[in-house]
């Protein structure tokens, strides 16, 4: 019987141990999303400034 038990205490350690990996796994994935949004948010930057100089380039001079 005890030895029962202690298996199952393992087993519930060992589930426990699995619901934090996934946890950690789900945070670098959030960690992860948020610097692809960042970055995307970065290039759209980027674009528009890109966009401005031409228009400026373009049209400031007739």
């Amino acid at each position: 019987m005890q030895a029962n038990a202690l298996t199952m205490q393992a087993d519930a350690l060992t589930m426990s141990a699995d619901a934090l990996t996934m946890q950690a796994n789900a945070l670098t994935m959030s960690d992860d999303a948020l610097t692809m949004s960042d970055d995307a948010l970065t290039m759209s930057a980027n674009a528009l400034t890109i966009l401005i100089l031409l228009f400026y380039y373009f049209f400031s001079n007739p």
